[in-house]
């Protein structure tokens, strides 16, 4: 059981409120703040907050160069170094305007979380993440068995990724409601799917391939004629296990949506790893997708509508963040005559 100190968690919590409710900050965000404001805090050994000194701040960022992950086995890496500095800033900022507290703490000592300019850098550096080609994204769909019924919705989890680029957390949250199978497409509804952002918008089938298709609509048919669930019952249902002969089974599907994404994040890398191929996460689709429609939507108009088509409010996102030139690439289109 870790030490608390009831001072710092009143403030802490307020902070936190203030993040959620005045700053729309989203849930993981607040929590990520929370993580790292207790790193700090267990760093000056739960010390009271009024009690603050730059001196501590010094000493946790030289802790922080030193720590090893637990994750990893090796030092943070600077962008976790990073996160975790900006959110104690952030706090300390905060704290400078609070009763209590502003006569201790004064906005400038906040600038002592800043991470060095050459450690920002290496932090914030792009760096390109793998992503699987089509082939290898056919190549894995192929070799998901089809013989349970929890099967049968991995396979049809995968096709739905490739057909519409959807992230992984407003997947785990849609209901058959939010399907169109007349126009093909799917209405991401903020106020009941988790999309980014909280942003509704429309994402059509995008014509990848026809089996992901024909899949995708097989496994619609049957929640909808055999296991009769209806426009309220989740796209992708939790298995329903229970205890038979002494051992614990599937004995069918769950009429709620899962809590977060880790099981369709955990059922997406088995399917690369039963093909002997690196464990891709849902999001890898996105950036396949991206360079798919590079090439397949040659205008602008058209390459704006399927950035639209992802969720993207600009086509620069689209480019920038997942489809950038290779260094191969780079080398290439520099050194080709005209």
């Amino acid at each position: 059981m870790r030490k608390v100190n009831e001072e710092n968690e009143r403030i802490k919590r307020r902070y936190l409120k203030y993040l959620k409710a005045a700053k729309r900050k989203d849930p993981s965000t607040v929590q990520k703040a929370a993580d790292g404001i207790l790193r700090f805090e267990a760093s000056t050994n739960f010390a009271s907050f009024k009690k603050f000194r730059i001196e501590q701040v010094i000493k946790f960022r030289e802790r922080l160069e030193q720590e090893i992950s637990k994750t990893t086995g090796k030092p943070l890496s600077k962008s976790t170094i990073s996160s975790i500095l900006a959110a104690n800033k952030g706090f300390i900022f905060w704290l400078a305007d609070q009763t209590g507290y502003k006569q201790r703490i004064r906005h400038s000592d906040a600038d002592y979380f800043n991470m060095d300019a050459k450690g920002q850098r290496v932090a914030s550096a792009v760096r390109e993440t793998p992503y699987p080609s089509m082939e290898m994204v056919r190549h894995a769909f192929n070799f998901i068995p089809e013989s349970t019924e929890v099967e049968r919705r991995d396979k049809a989890l995968f096709a739905f990724f490739m057909l519409t680029g959807a992230r992984d957390g407003a997947v785990a949250s849609l209901r058959i409601k939010h399907i169109n199978m007349i126009d093909g497409c799917v209405y991401q509804d903020a106020r009941e799917v988790r999309t980014k952002n909280a942003k509704t918008f429309t994402t059509f089938f995008l014509p990848v391939d026809a089996d992901y298709l024909i899949c995708f609509t097989e496994w619609l048919n049957h929640l909808k004629k055999e296991r009769l669930f209806g426009p309220d019952d989740p796209l992708f249902p939790p298995a329903q296990v229970k205890a038979i002969d002494g051992e614990f089974q599937v004995s069918g599907l769950k009429r709620e949506i899962y809590k977060n994404a880790n099981a369709l994040r955990k059922a997406i890398r088995d399917a690369f790893t039963r093909a002997d191929l690196p464990p891709f996460t849902p999001h890898a689709f996105r950036k396949t997708l991206v360079k798919w429609a590079d090439t397949h939507y040659p205008t602008r108009e058209a390459f704006k509508a399927f950035s639209q088509n992802i969720g993207h409010s600009s086509v620069v996102t689209s480019i920038s963040a997942y489809c950038p030139v290779s260094i191969e690439r780079q080398g290439e289109l520099i050194k080709k005559r005209t």
